[in-house]
This record gives C-alpha cells, sequence and structure tokens, in this order.
C-alpha cells in the first residue's frame, strides 16, 4: 500500500496526528509519501522510513498570493502518477482535500482514492467563513470517504454543513512507549523542589486556547501550595500570557520552555496538566499528558468529554470558570490518594483505547475498506 499524507507542518494536533500516523504507518511496511511546503512537525530531516516531497510556490507577478492549492494538486498528481499512490490522506477539507481532487481529476482513474480527515477547525471556525463554506462542503461531498478525529466533530459536521456521506470516528491516538510515567530524563528537580507541585500547559497559544487562564487557575493553585508553572509550546498569545504572569507577581515561578521536540520527558514530570481552552476538537495535548499519568482539569468543550472522564482522570468545568478549576485542581493536589488512582486510571485509560497501534489499525482497516469500493 502507498500512501500519500498531505497536512500542514506546523505544531499543532492536526500536525501531530497526521506525522505520527505516517510513522505508524510506515513501521508496518506502508510506503509513506508526505506532502507539504515544510517538513511536518515531528518529522526531523532524512529518514529511510519515509519520503517527504515539500511542495515549492514559485512567485509569478500575475498572481498577488502564492495559488499553494494548485501547486500541491499538481504535486500530488505527478507523484502519484511516478508512484502509483493508492490513497491520498489528507488532513483538513482545506486546501488539502480541494488540492487532493484536483490530483484525482487530474490523473482520471480509479486510484488514489481520497480520504480526508477533519481535526476541527476547518469544521468549527474556517469553513464556517462565507469565502470558505461551499468550498468547504464540495471536498468532503467528493472526498471517497471522511473520518473525523471525534465525536463531537463528527456531529458538527452533519450540524453545520448537512452533509449525507458517512463519517467514520478514528480518535486521535498516542505512543504510549514514548509517553509514560516513569522514563529516562524524567527528573522533576530541575524545576521544583521536592515540596513544591508542577502545574503544566501545553498548546500553540491561539487565543481560542485561553491560555491566560492557566495563569488565572495557577494563581489561586500557589496561594494555597507552592507550585511551579512550565508552559509548553508558543503562538501569538504567548506574550499576554507571560505578561500576566508578570503582572500577578508569578514570573519568577513561570518557565517558558517555547516548542519541544521531545515533550514526553517534560509531561512526566508534572503533577497536573491544565487544559481551559474555549474550543477543542479532541484535546492532543491532554491526552499525552493522560498518558504520561497526569490528571488533568479543562473546560467541558467539544471533544475534551470524550477524553477526560470527569472525577476519573481529572475533572471538567464550564469555559472560563477558573475559580472552579482552580478548587478541583488543589483538590487533587492536596490528595495524594486521588492524585495516584487519577493518575493510575489516566494511563490505563491510554493504554486500552488510545494506543498507537490499536488505533492505526483501525485506520489501515479503514484504508483497505475504501480500496475495495467501485
Amino acid at each position: 500500500m502507498k500512501i500519500g499524507i498531505v497536512c500542514y507542518p506546523v505544531k499543532g494536533g492536526s500536525g501531530v496526528v497526521a506525522s505520527e500516523l505516517g510513522l505508524a504507518l510506515s513501521a508496518i511496511g506502508v510506503e509513506v509519501h508526505f506532502f507539504s511546503y515544510a517538513l511536518p512537525f515531528r518529522l526531523t530531516g532524512f529518514d529511510e522510513k519515509f519520503i517527504f516531497h515539500q511542495v515549492e510556490v514559485s512567485d509569478y507577478p500575475l498572481f498577488q498570493h502564492s495559488p499553494y492549492t494548485l501547486t500541491l494538486a499538481t504535486r500530488l498528481a505527478d507523484e502519484s502518477r511516478r508512484v502509483g499512490l493508492d490513497i491520498i490522506h489528507a488532513h483538513y477539507a482545506i486546501p488539502h482535500a480541494v488540492s487532493g481532487y484536483i490530483a484525482k481529476q487530474i490523473l482520471g482513474g480509479r486510484l488514489p482514492k481520497l480520504i480526508t480527515t477533519l481535526h476541527g477547525t476547518d469544521i468549527t471556525l474556517v469553513g464556517l467563513d462565507p469565502s470558505f463554506f461551499a468550498v468547504t462542503k464540495f471536498s468532503m461531498e467528493v472526498s471517497d470517504a471522511l473520518t473525523t478525529v471525534s465525536r463531537y466533530i463528527y456531529d458538527k459536521t452533519y450540524e453545520s454543513f448537512g452533509i449525507t456521506k458517512p463519517i467514520k470516528v478514528i480518535h486521535n491516538f498516542v505512543d504510549n512507549e514514548r509517553f509514560k510515567p516513569s522514563q529516562k530524563g524524567c527528573d522533576r528537580s530541575i524545576f521544583a523542589r521536592p515540596d513544591e507541585k508542577i502545574i503544566m500547559h501545553m498548546s500553540n497559544y491561539r487565543p481560542v486556547k485561553n491560555a491566560t487562564d492557566v495563569v488565572r487557575v495557577f494563581k489561586m493553585i500557589n496561594d494555597q501550595i507552592s507550585s511551579r508553572l512550565v508552559l509548553i509550546g508558543d503562538g501569538p498569545d504567548a506574550p499576554n500570557v507571560l505578561r500576566l504572569a508578570d503582572k500577578l507577581g508569578l514570573k519568577d515561578r513561570t518557565l517558558f520552555l517555547g516548542g519541544q521536540d521531545t515533550v514526553e520527558t517534560i509531561l512526566c514530570k508534572a503533577d497536573l496538566f491544565l487544559l481551559p481552552s474555549a474550543s477543542e476538537a479532541f484535546g492532543l495535548a491532554a491526552l499525552e499528558a493522560l498518558a504520561s499519568g497526569v490528571p488533568v482539569v479543562g473546560s467541558i468543550v467539544g471533544g475534551l468529554p470524550e477524553l477526560v472522564k470527569d472525577g476519573e482522570v481529572g475533572y471538567l468545568a464550564p469555559i472560563a470558570d477558573v475559580e472552579t478549576m482552580a478548587s478541583r485542581s488543589l483538590e487533587i493536589l492536596s490528595n495524594p490518594d486521588l492524585h495516584r488512582k487519577m493518575a493510575e486510571n489516566a494511563r490505563k485509560l491510554t493504554v486500552e483505547k488510545f494506543d498507537t497501534k490499536a488505533v492505526v489499525k483501525q485506520y489501515y482497516d479503514f484504508y483497505e475498506e475504501v480500496l475495495a469500493r467501485d
């Protein structure tokens, strides 16, 4: 089987899932080709297990903006003709599914099949913009098959776009051998004293992540229990987060690490993970924290309730309810038995339901099913 994976290369859930999926597929013998304008996140340089096709967009005086969608479509068609791709797996409806559809029309044959995975903002934000609504709906309707990463996005897609095509829910996944509670390099003394708690947050710091609420919750935690805040990732809202930490007198208790590739050796040091987002299609960062044996406190939003079982692996509260989030956080941090139980439940959940091998098999079986269709 030869799969072309099309994704954004940036640090976000869709890029992580697409990269990890491709690596896992290549490990079981699938020939994987990645297509993007830069090397996707979590793929580090040359690797004989996959082939990366960088989509170069040339400047042309007639175009005010580079026509990436068309250049990507051309590259997909050219490489598919050359190597014989069986499937183009587009992560995000636009522009990737659109480019995949154009490539199929150029080729004019039965293969490759086009599978589109809906990750969240392509449905809840970009796709609902009047400028993109029609083309987003079209890209889904002309795909040979659709998947989505949560039941929430499944329901939202039908509700918002009124499509009739079946959608298969395949949840995001985590490598439980990579993300685990105890591993080499997991020395928490790097960040805090033995008597201090370590609170973490990881995101792309877009406003929708409500990362400033992380600081507000941390302030209430630290007022009761001496703690340290560790922030992973980067994005447009990061300066506001750091300014708020300074304003609240927490600058010396906050460590901003920026973007990190080996987050598994950082998350395992945490006592608690905060994710107070205003929107989450699934919550990949929370999944990786849970696999690391870290309870999660976050928002009752989107696909998070499918992952964070309230009272079992952490707690969920209404969006922006920082008082409840802080109260729930203190409940976990001040009760060693509760913390241990939640940490054990978190690890058990990810191993039993969200492990890479099991979920990637769902993708592989779905590929075979789609290829068998006329």
